[in-house]
């Protein structure tokens, strides 16, 4: 099936009991078993099924199987929250003494995540200069668990060349890990460039109304975790906390989500609510048209920002001249995303007047609503950084992050116009001139 015809049916038949078309909302702690031997079955993994809704649950497996196969993956396991997906995904591949090398342009609390919880546990957490191959390449060590990179940077706008990160990455036998909120697999698979892991904060675009949080890690199956018996021991020897278990001998390809799911998920228990796994259901039903007016829109209001003399600069991969424009003919169909920045002529007095006038465009630390939002990553998700870090996140004072929205495109040009009037005293041209 084609994605748009996944969202809508992915993971799921017609229920076999009750004919419900729409997917039930499973609302239960715990599953009765057939009897004991077939509790201790389930518990030692020998058989599927459910035990605890800690662990697993029908609706979420729902949403785990269309997530799933919306990325082209083999597995996937969804969780409470996009960071605590990161944290899982990352942990699982991890132990002490281990290293991570990372892109430089990350989301504010996956830079604290990656420079100060992650040190803090032993797994240190190298950044590049870059996110070119080669700024990469020159950090990976024999102690390199795992390469990690946003597709599309959040809020910097960079586009990843994840064939060339995952060749680097393969190359010395390790997991390319994407975060691929932002583009969405209706704009970019990450899987068919290459990476091994792929983590989402379904709470943004795929849920799409900023009402619910979750997160996903989807595996592609394909990495090789045998082949690095010493780099990997957690999937190649035995588990004392299962009898014993070998997860590469007993789950095959499905091991990385297993190991995730028996581990992580179950230990320590970042959850995602039935109720919650529903309304993502929802959500993801229409991602695809929402993602095609959130990038038509964010094309018309590029054009207007960059029209104006109000407007230092404006970030956006859809413009010819954006480092970046080539990538995002690769790898997202030439499309530009809806997430972009601009800089506020003046500097970061008049970013914080031109944030404070907005009325339609909601100022939060959101993104991918089917509302316009707007963020000044300075005074929010990247707060906690020093100017210099936040320099290398690709975050400025006068910047202002826009997650542009499904609304009628001349309202919301309207709202920033207001805007930058109230920070810069004039209307612009473009609009006085209508």
């Amino acid at each position: 099936m084609k994605r748009e015809t996944v969202a809508v049916h992915g993971g799921y038949d017609t229920d076999p009991t009750t004919k419900a078309v729409a997917v039930p909302i499973y609302q239960t702690v715990a599953y009765e078993f057939d009897s004991a031997d077939h509790g201790a079955a389930l518990f030692d993994l020998e058989v599927a099924g459910y035990r605890y809704s800690r662990i697993s649950n029908p609706t979420v497996e729902v949403l785990e199987r269309r997530v799933a196969a919306l990325e082209g993956g083999i597995d996937a396991l969804c969780v409470s929250t996009g960071q605590a997906a990161l944290n899982y995904a990352m942990l699982n591949v991890c132990a002490m003494g281990s290293n991570i090398v990372s892109v430089p342009q990350l989301y504010g609390t996956t830079y604290t995540l990656f420079a100060h919880i992650f040190p803090s546990q032993g797994i240190k957490v190298r950044f590049a200069e870059s996110d070119s191959p080669d700024a990469i390449e020159k950090l990976v060590d024999d102690d390199t668990r795992a390469v990690f990179c946003e597709s599309v940077g959040n809020p910097a706008g960079n586009v990843c060349d994840i064939e060339a990160l995952a060749t680097v990455a393969r190359r010395h036998g390790v997991p390319l890990v994407v975060d691929n909120t932002v583009a969405t697999p209706i704009l970019l698979r990450p899987i068919e460039y290459g990476a091994d892991v792929v983590v989402h904060s379904l709470t943004k675009f795929m849920g799409g109304h900023g009402t619910t949080l979750g997160g996903a890690i989807v595996d592609s199956g394909r990495f090789p975790w045998t082949a690095h018996p010493q780099r990997f021991p957690m999937f190649n020897e035995r588990d004392a906390s299962y009898h014993g278990l070998i997860y590469t001998e007993h789950f095959g390809p499905r091991a990385y989500i297993a190991r995730c799911r028996s581990v992580y998920q179950r230990a320590t228990g970042a959850v995602l609510p039935p109720l919650s796994a529903f309304l993502l259901l929802q959500g993801i039903e229409t991602v695809a048209l929402r993602v095609e007016r959130h990038v038509d829109n964010a094309r018309r209001v590029a054009e207007f920002l960059r029209q104006d003399a109000r407007v230092a600069w404006v970030n956006y991969t859809g413009f010819a001249d954006n480092p970046y424009h080539q990538l995002a003919q690769k790898y997202l169909g030439g499309r530009a995303c809806s997430l972009l920045t601009f800089g506020v002529n003046g500097g970061l007095a008049e970013a914080k007047d031109f944030y404070d006038a907005l009325k339609l465009v909601k100022r939060l630390v959101n993104m991918g609503d089917a509302k316009s939002l707007a963020c000044h990553p300075a005074s929010t998700t990247h707060r906690q950084m020093s100017a210099d870090e936040q320099a290398k996140a690709g975050v400025k004072p006068e910047m202002i992050r826009l997650s542009i929205g499904i609304e009628h495109s001349d309202d919301i040009i309207a709202d920033l116009d207001r805007a930058l009037a109230a920070a810069h005293g004039c209307r612009s041209p473009l609009l006085a001139a209508e």
